[in-house]
């Protein structure tokens, strides 16, 4: 599997990431250290320290201490924004592991969230300088601001694809690219290694949100996630959009209408079979279709973005990682 030959392909830059992801959380209350100890034992895909590491590698060919401290805040400051979005979204389960939401309350998962979080801005504040810190904290910013654009749109039905790209920009793109360019940044990058990173992180982040909103759409991937929630969400995707466009409008405006009326506090039986018709539209009307055509554009621009980097097992692994996201199943 390819994250685990990018691990070993890291080796001890890997091993050191580890180590000081551990060490960030060392805390001297003993109910956060459980919670921490539970976390680190379901730690997920760690994709975009991946990235970051690897980004530093094909910058300068070694990943230096402020590159491992970048690495490890941008794991930080994710896992820190899923504790958050657990209790936004009521998440009794991520990845199939019980979340600390449901384990404990929604109020430990946020403070556990802002301790990681805090952690996060702690490393880079300790030996990286002011360009790096505004990397992460205009992220920040992307993140609160995707998120508050996200429900406006879902309240008003009226989202279009630029508000969308923006949204998914926001929420997903703009981690990456920070973990990306704050360790490009840090391994001494040239200017035209930075505008390959940015274009590069830019565009694979893009596709990471696009694939994961295909996802709700595709019952048959077999993903372990639910699906047809953005719907009953009244959350507009690509898939969706590819119906708006594609269906005769009669068939679309009716079913935005009929969308419209949708309660949050509709019977499950309901709700399900709105999310079921809108599956069966979304593939009879191409959608899916629509949104993979994006998703590709989207891993040829990250891919054509790295062509100003010196050839490199690095730049090879960033290429396979875009590659990726058009078959990754989760």
């Amino acid at each position: 599997m390819l994250y685990q030959e990018v691990k070993e392909y890291l080796g001890s830059d890997w091993i050191a990431f580890q180590e000081l992801f551990r060490k960030s959380l060392h805390s001297e209350m003993l109910l956060l250290n459980r919670i921490n100890a539970y976390m680190l034992e379901h730690p997920g895909k760690q994709l975009r320290p991946l990235l970051a590491l690897l980004t530093g590698r094909a910058v300068s060919g070694v990943c230096n201490d402020k590159v491992l401290r970048c690495a490890v805040a941008a794991e930080l400051l994710h896992s820190a924004t899923l504790l958050h979005d657990d209790v936004a979204d009521d998440s009794p389960t991520r990845r199939g592991v019980a979340t600390i939401m449901s384990l404990y309350s929604p109020t430990v998962s946020v403070l556990v969230g802002d301790f990681w979080l805090s952690r996060g801005i702690d490393l880079i504040l300790m030996k990286c300088d002011n360009q790096v810190i505004s990397y992460y904290s205009n992220c920040l910013a992307d993140l609160a601001e995707g998120e508050m654009l996200q429900l406006e749109k879902a309240s008003s039905l009226d989202t279009t694809e630029e508000d969308y790209n923006t949204i998914i920009f926001c929420k997903t793109a703009s981690l990456f690219r920070a973990s990306m360019m704050s360790t490009a940044y840090s391994a001494d990058a040239s200017a035209a290694q930075m505008k390959a990173i940015e274009s590069y992180s830019f565009h694979l982040g893009m596709a990471f949100q696009m694939m994961d909103d295909i996802f709700d759409y595709s019952p048959r991937l077999n993903t372990g996630k639910p699906v047809g929630v953005d719907i009953l969400e009244k959350k507009y995707t690509l898939p969706f959009f590819g119906f708006l466009h594609n269906a005769p409008h009669e068939i679309s405006s009716e079913f935005v209408e009929r969308l419209r009326l949708l309660e949050a506090n509709s019977g499950e039986e309901e709700k399900q079979a709105f999310s079921r018709e809108a599956i069966a539209l979304v593939e009879q009307y191409k959608g899916l279709d629509y949104a993979y055509d994006r998703l590709e554009q989207e891993i040829d621009k990250a891919v054509t973005s790295l062509s100003v980097l010196d050839d490199s097992p690095a730049r090879e692994y960033l290429v396979a990682f875009a590659r990726y996201m058009s078959v990754r199943e989760h």
